[in-house]
C-alpha cells in the first residue's frame, strides 16, 4: 500500500516552507512582539499558525473550484488584503514610542490575524501550489490534504515563534523612543513594499 506522502514529498514540502514564508507575517508578528510582548501576541502568534493550515484544508477539500468558477474573486480577496494591509500600516507607522507598552494600541485579536490570511493574496498561492503539487489523485485525498495542512501548522509554530521572539528581543534594545519610532516607520514600509507586487497585477 502506498503512504499518503512519500519521503521525497516530506522533503519537498519542508523546503516549500523553508523558503516560502510570508514576509508580512513575519513583520506583523516581530512588530507585535516587540510592541506588546510574549504573552498579549499570543493570539495573533496561533492565528498565523491556525489560519493558514486551514484555508490549505479548505483548498484541498475544493475550494479552489470556486476560484475556477469565479476568477473575480482573486481580485476581491487582493484588493481587500491590500486595502488591508495598507491600514496595517498605517497603525503601525503612527505608533508613538509611548505607544510600546501596549496602553494605546492593541495586538492583533486571533480571529483578526487568522482571517487575515484569507485576504493575503500569496498565502492563496502558497496553498493552491501545495495543493496541487503535493497531492495525487491515486491516493485517498483527503489523507494527503489533512497531512499537508498539519505539515504548514507543525512547521509554521518554530518560523512564526522566532519572529515573535526577536520582535521581543528588539524591545529590549530599541529603549529610546526615536529607534522604537523608526523601527515601526521601517516595519510599516516595508509592508507596504510587500504589496507593491500585488498592485501592478491589480493595475
Amino acid at each position: 500500500m502506498k503512504t499518503v506522502l512519500s519521503y521525497q514529498k516530506y522533503s519537498l514540502l519542508a523546503h516549500y516552507l523553508k523558503v516560502k514564508r510570508d514576509l508580512r507575517n513575519n513583520v506583523m508578528i516581530m512588530t507585535s512582539g516587540m510592541n506588546h510582548g510574549t504573552r498579549q501576541s499570543l493570539p495573533h502568534f496561533l492565528g498565523i499558525c491556525l489560519g493558514f493550515p486551514l484555508m490549505v484544508l479548505f483548498v484541498g477539500l475544493g475550494l479552489g473550484t470556486v476560484f475556477d468558477l469565479f476568477p473575480a474573486l482573486h481580485d476581491i480577496i487582493k484588493v481587500l488584503g491590500v486595502a488591508y494591509l495598507l491600514y496595517l500600516s498605517w497603525i503601525i507607522a503612527k505608533s508613538a514610542p509611548a505607544d510600546l507598552n501596549g496602553a494605546k494600541t492593541k495586538p492583533l485579536t486571533f480571529l483578526q490575524s487568522a482571517l487575515f490570511q484569507w485576504v493575503n493574496p500569496k498565502a492563496w498561492i502558497m496553498a493552491t501550489g501545495a495543493i496541487a503539487a503535493y497531492t495525487t489523485v491515486s491516493d485517498a485525498v483527503f489523507q494527503q490534504v489533512l497531512v499537508i495542512a498539519l505539515a504548514f501548522f507543525v512547521a509554521s509554530i518554530p518560523c512564526v515563534g522566532a519572529w515573535l521572539f526577536f520582535g521581543v528581543r528588539l524591545k529590549k534594545v530599541l529603549q529610546q523612543p526615536s529607534y522604537q519610532r523608526a523601527f515601526n516607520i521601517t516595519m510599516a514600509l516595508l509592508l507596504v513594499a510587500s504589496i507593491i507586487p500585488v498592485i501592478n497585477e491589480l493595475i
